[in-house]
């Protein structure tokens, strides 16, 4: 067995490691009782001569490379998301060229489930920005989105958070943009702990009548509407829309804390997947799924239910800098050589909490090389003055 040592309440601590890695293996989505995207990372070229904070580097190889995984798993790509950095050092220019980068790699493959982020990130919030300047920007994403033959994730916009005047903007906004695109899109509704400048969307800073205003925009376009992923960390919540929604609207499951029991469902209902963690566990998920697919419930929960105490850390409060954990966890797999994110967003989080997302992987089985995942850990507590 491996042992390390590591922070833990202000002192350094033995930890040995136990979790048995779930094995690797190639998957048909077609296995799967659900749809589930992997919102996906995007690797920074750590090699670059750029200033982080303000230029960009992109690794491309390793990052198609990593969509290749995921759809060797049988697990879809949802592309240039909130995961890829999207508003946190990942700007349009950049989305643009990942999301044309990597339709023409899913184009080579008869297997890769793919859909595409468009919002209206490209536009600075400000008194000069108005409705129809975000109907604008919208609609510049959409169209290159579709142009490269991609289907639409329909994201949230800070600029129309900013500008909205009440729920009526939203529905004028939602209404026009839905009677243009091509296929039905998935509504991509993220909350305020994932993103401050998103706080009150729909006009309502109370999520239940939020609620009711983006269920009256999906009514109103039920056949464009392919589903919704609502990322607001409540069950509860999840659940009372899931049931409201029109027949053949699927609900995209984005609550990171508790996926495993809304994608199992209940007697009602259940929720496909759109989610951040399914990253940084595809190996999990993607075996968890096809235990559902054969209904060995217990299966599916003996795999996926001790990685939600991960999910839980990773995407702990500043719930937006999730994006640091998910990365940390491709690099001790392997799945990249360096621990350095686009933006500088590595130094998010601190060395205890990265500690703690060591011994949760662990624990989740989701370390594929135990060894290799120790001997990159030593690196970084070195790093920052452990030996």
């Amino acid at each position: 067995m491996t042992t390390i040592n590591l922070p833990l309440d202000g002192t350094i601590v033995p930890y040995t490691l136990t979790g048995t890695p779930i094995a690797l293996a190639k998957r048909d989505a077609k296995a799967f009782p659900r749809i589930a995207f992997a919102a996906a990372h995007v690797v920074a070229d750590p090699l670059a001569d750029n200033d982080p904070w303000l230029t960009p580097a992109i690794d491309w190889e390793r990052t198609l490379a990593f969509r290749h995984r995921l759809w060797d798993l049988g697990l879809g790509v949802a592309e240039a998301m909130d995961t890829a950095q999207r508003g946190m050092g990942l700007g349009w220019p950049d989305a643009r060229d990942l999301i044309r980068r990597a339709l023409s790699e899913a184009a080579g493959r008869k297997d890769a489930l793919i859909a595409c982020g468009a919002g209206t990130d490209h536009l600075t919030p400000g008194p000069d920005v108005t409705i129809d300047t975000i109907l604008r920007a919208y609609e510049e994403q959409i169209e290159t989105v579709e142009a490269a033959g991609g289907r639409i994730i329909l994201m949230a916009s800070r600029a129309l958070a900013a500008a909205a005047k009440g729920p009526d903007d939203y529905v004028s906004v939602y209404d026009r943009i839905l009677r243009q695109v091509r296929e039905p899109v998935i509504i991509h509704w993220l909350g305020e702990m994932f993103d401050p400048a998103l706080e009150g969307y729909w006009g309502n800073g109370d999520h239940i009548q939020a609620m009711s205003t983006c269920l009256e925009v999906i009514e109103a376009h039920a056949d464009k509407v392919d589903g919704i992923k609502i990322s607001l960390l409540s069950k509860e919540k999840e659940v009372a829309m899931r049931r409201r929604l029109p027949n053949g609207v699927r609900m995209y499951t984005g609550d990171d804390f508790n996926y495993a029991e809304l994608i199992a469902g209940d007697e009602e209902g259940h929720s496909d997947a759109l989610l951040g963690i399914f990253d940084a566990i595809a190996p999990a998920a993607s075996a968890a799924l096809e235990a559902l697919g054969r209904k060995s419930n217990h299966e599916f929960f003996d795999l996926l239910e001790p990685t939600v105490p991960l999910s839980r850390h990773i995407f702990k409060a500043p719930t937006r800098f999730y994006k640091t954990g998910v990365v940390f966890l491709a690099y001790l797999n392997g799945l990249q050589d360096h621990f350095v994110m686009v933006g500088g967003q590595q130094s998010t989080r601190s060395l205890t909490h990265l500690a703690e997302l060591f011994r949760l992987a662990d624990k989740a089985r989701v370390l594929a090389d135990p060894e290799l995942a120790a001997s990159r850990m030593r690196q970084v507590l070195a790093v920052h003055g452990v030996n």
